[in-house]
């Protein structure tokens, strides 16, 4: 057993101070406020940890690379394919660690992997089919993250379109042979097994209903209005409407983005009591727009936050800037209490995690430790850090009760920028 001594901790009845936790093996198995300062000495507030709903681990090498020209959403599509097409099992392997060694530096201690980078070049299957799942799996563990695979079913380039050619790595060419695959990946203590529609431009209306999982689903939803458009002239109806008819809107379902929603679909997703994932840097990087988050979560939506892009990975600027967007979208404040974003920064159930998310006695043993003495957080209510903190803040993480991130370095990956750096300037120039 291990004590952690927290100067403050943020715990389900709110903020308290000297609090002690007790982690046996990957649970914490008691938490006492007001206990005599022993074990290991944790200053500043201590919060549960982060989860990231939405990731694409490879774009992060694309992070700086994409403005030329003003940078359209195209010209981003254009250089992430090029991307794509240069990655195989071990380079993925070796940028992953590096992406995921950032995350858990600014807070992250779980996240869910959207995956659909399956195959070799032209569409051939690795020897391993899942060869660069498995990457990604060895790339968490390296990194000290709980990992989520949502294995990600892409069958067409568009509603009724042939995949192209660097498309043709993403597609299993139908969801029962996507569902055969993914059946052959097997759980482990930091690893576990999810499921995703890619878009419902990208599988086709009749198969929906096969991808599946009994962990949970995920779904780029109404990410541009663009989507909608299509989905309204091949189905006469929007992509939230056409999942509800195809039996896919579930308790299970997260939908990522939820940008540009009817108020009938805000209604469907609220009655189904699905989730929504909002990735706010990568939204506002693309050009996609604010979505609806307050108004799904008056609907009972349960609300998440995810890096997607990694174009920023930053846990506490994701999760205030669904209080900020909504102010810019609803011209006032007061949104979101900073209870409720931490809610929604900390939804490690959205990735199949449930038992994580909380200081609590039985939970999983997450927390991250974050700095009140910076330029930052220097003179803040504690309870501000979720507006006023950022990953450099971070200054002690634990996953699964381990250790990962000691007085802001990595215990497990040395440097991981010099890591990052490297891996990226290689690619690009293969």
């Amino acid at each position: 057993m291990t004590t952690y001594w927290c100067e403050r901790a943020w715990l389900p009845s709110g903020i308290a101070a000297g609090v002690a936790i007790e982690v046996t093996g990957d649970r914490i198995t008691a938490v006492t406020p007001g206990a005599p300062r022993a074990g290991v000495v944790l200053t500043g507030l201590t919060l549960p940890g982060f989860a990231n709903g939405h990731s694409h681990a490879f774009h992060r090498a694309l992070r700086g690379r994409t403005h030329h020209e003003r940078g359209t959403f195209w010209t981003w599509r254009e250089r992430m394919y090029a991307l794509a097409s240069r990655l195989d099992p071990d380079t993925y392997h070796r940028l992953a660690r590096g992406v995921y060694a950032e995350m858990v530096l600014a807070g992250y201690t779980s996240v869910g992997e959207f995956h659909y980078l399956h195959h070799a070049p032209g569409g051939k299957p690795y020897a391993d089919p899942n060869a660069m799942g498995e990457a990604l799996r060895q790339a968490a563990a390296d990194a000290g993250i709980r990992l989520t695979l949502l294995d990600t079913c892409y069958l067409a380039g568009g509603i009724g379109v042939e995949p192209d050619e660097v498309q043709r790595r993403f597609s299993d060419g139908s969801a029962e042979a996507w569902a055969a695959r993914v059946a052959a990946l097997k759980e482990d203590d930091g690893f576990r097994v999810g499921a995703a529609i890619h878009s419902v431009r990208a599988v086709p209306a009749d198969q929906l209903s096969l991808v599946d999982s009994p962990c949970v689903v995920h779904v780029h939803l109404s990410e541009q209005r663009a989507e909608n458009e299509q989905s309204l002239a091949a189905y006469g109806c929007t992509p939230t409407e056409l999942l509800y008819e195809r039996g896919v809107l579930t308790d299970r379902l997260v939908a990522v983005h939820a940008t540009h929603l009817t108020r009938l679909d805000v209604e469907r997703l609220g009655a189904a009591r699905a989730r929504a994932c909002f990735c706010p840097t990568t939204e506002r990087d693309l050009g996609d727009g604010i979505g609806p988050a307050r108004a799904l979560r008056d609907a009972r939506v349960r609300l998440g936050i995810g890096s997607d892009s990694n174009a920023v990975v930053d846990a506490f600027e994701e999760t205030r800037a669904l209080e900020l967007d909504d102010r810019l979208a609803a011209e006032e404040r007061g949104r979101f209490t900073a209870e409720e974003l931490l809610e929604a920064g900390t939804d490690h159930a959205a990735v199949g995690w449930p038992e994580v998310g909380a200081l609590a006695e039985g939970a999983g043993a997450d927390f991250v430790t974050v700095g009140l003495d910076s330029v930052r957080t220097a003179g803040i209510e504690p309870s501000g850090v979720v507006f006023a903190a950022s990953g450099a803040d971070v200054r002690h993480v634990v996953v699964a009760g381990r250790e990962v991130v000691r007085d802001g370095r990595h215990t497990l990956i040395e440097r991981p920028e010099t890591v990052l750096a490297k891996e990226i300037e290689a690619l690009w120039q293969s």
